[in-house]
């Protein structure tokens, strides 16, 4: 396995593990976000003690969701300075980067944020809880689109490089089937 795959492998694992965990959390905000039923006082209950143990983990948890993300981001040290890189890992690499840390920044801002105040349950007067959860679930459901975005872009990168070798390899055969004309077209008039 080369550097690239490897730095590839780097990007979609650790992406891949946040959007399952994402997908944890959508039995939760389906009631919050997806349907058009209000939610009942019982339901809210369980969205806020569910978010609730999510902003208490024991201290393993976030060690290993940190690691994960630093995981993720060697994959795109390794392929944009440590591999060859080029102008597909530009390109692919550097958007999906972006949007690896778009989704970063928006759990950051977004997330953690509403996870401490579900936790201590001072929602405001200009927001409520019922706004809070949903706010929540928004920003998941927009944190697993851009996490998708940068599964896209891998498999566009790797459908791009595997085209991009058969392209080669024909214009190569052609040479050398060129070659082999003009070297038997020499050898015919000798």
């Amino acid at each position: 396995m080369g550097r690239a795959q490897f730095g590839t492998f780097l990007i979609i694992c650790p992406v891949s593990f946040f959007l399952g965990i994402l997908f944890t959390n959508l039995s939760f905000d389906y009631h919050t976000l997806w349907t058009s039923v209000p939610a009942t006082e019982t339901i809210l209950a369980a969205v806020e003690s569910h978010y609730t143990l999510l902003n208490n983990p024991p201290p393993l948890i976030p060690r290993v969701l940190n690691f994960t993300v630093i995981l993720g981001l060697a994959g795109f040290l390794c392929k944009l300075v440590l591999y060859n890189p080029t102008e597909s890992n530009y390109l692919f690499d550097g958007a999906s980067l972006v949007l690896y840390m778009i989704g970063f920044v928006m759990y950051a801002t977004n997330i953690i944020q509403g996870l401490s105040i579900v936790a201590s349950g001072d929602y405001g007067e200009e927001v409520g809880k019922i706004d809070t959860l949903k706010i929540m679930a928004a920003t998941q459901t927009m944190i697993a689109l851009v996490f998708l975005g940068v599964l896209v872009l891998q498999a566009g990168q790797w459908y791009a490089e595997g085209k991009e070798a058969e392209e080669a390899k024909r214009i190569e055969a052609e040479v050398q089937k060129e070659k082999l004309d003009a070297a038997g077209a020499g050898k015919k008039k000798a």
